[in-house]
């Protein structure tokens, strides 16, 4: 049995057919365009590619709002699918059921299956790409609160902070994320395309700049969920856990365990897989 994973991504979308305990049997990644129907009539056809006659299911990985409850599509910030009906249009074209979640909540509970937060009954992960997604482990399960809780990337980190497309400024997401990461970088006077390592490398401002508010940010999770560990993931996720040894917590009330997503970007299709075959059930 098995069932097809999707992460839709800032940059590229991953599919995949994940097995029962995890395992990727197959995949593929394209570049995510930025219209929603080019997006299904991808989708569509990756489902064609990976589904045989064990495949029970699909999940997708939503990069904005769903209400954990149904399913629906609320909001997005690169893309907005929430302008068609994508899990009923990819469900009449695959014949098989789809479910959809938010794209951290995925990655969230491949690691709580398989990575780093396994064995632990409450954790927080934070998904650092072109945006910043999160998600709450809550007693071993993915919390949703009234339906949109995790939604972690909009935590104020920065009063006076830049614009974010949720309509406030200063979100964790616009000083934190792959996006806001550029803009530091040029901002610091250094080359457009410098890469992360030679960043890493150096004193830089931009980097300050960076994860300053990365650490203000995970420091009031702790404060709200009170976690076990935090888990840091996506496209940026291990370069922002290297950085983040440079800031640690100045409050001795906010100490937690940070670590580095083990499933590193396969998490969000993994995590889609597995969830499929769970709801199917």
């Amino acid at each position: 049995m098995n069932a097809i994973g999707i992460d839709i991504g800032g940059t590229h979308t991953r599919t995949a057919r994940v097995s029962e305990d995890g395992r990727i049997l197959a995949h593929r990644s394209f570049a995510t365009p930025r219209d929603a129907r080019a997006l299904l009539t991808a989708l569509i056809g990756e489902a064609a590619i990976f589904a045989d006659a064990d495949t029970r299911a699909i999940g997708i990985g939503i990069p904005g709002r769903v209400d954990g409850r149904t399913g629906k599509i609320l909001s997005g910030g690169f893309i907005d699918l929430s302008v068609l009906p994508l899990a009923d249009e990819l469900n009449r074209a695959s014949q098989l059921p789809v479910f959809t979640d938010n794209d951290a909540n995925m990655a969230l509970a491949a690691e709580a299956r398989l990575g780093a937060a396994r064995n632990l009954a409450d954790a927080a992960m934070l998904t650092i790409g072109t945006g910043i997604g999160g998600a709450i482990l809550s007693g071993g399960r993915i919390f949703h609160g009234g339906g949109l809780a995790g939604q972690l990337g909009h935590i104020t980190v920065k009063a006076d902070g830049h614009l974010c497309n949720c309509g406030r400024t200063g979100c964790l997401e616009t000083e934190s994320s792959g996006t806001a990461l550029q803009r530091h970088i040029a901002e610091a006077g250094l080359p457009k395309g410098t890469i992360i390592e030679t960043l890493l490398a150096s004193n830089s401002a931009a980097v300050a700049a960076w994860i300053a508010p990365l650490r203000a940010g995970i420091d009031s999770l702790v404060a709200a969920f009170g976690p076990e560990i935090v888990i840091l993931g996506g496209g940026l996720g291990a370069s922002a856990f290297k950085a983040l040894d440079r800031f640690p917590s100045v409050s001795p009330w906010f100490q937690c365990r940070v670590v580095a997503a083990e499933l590193s970007d396969e998490a969000g299709v993994i995590g889609a897989g597995l969830s499929a075959l769970e709801r199917s059930r």
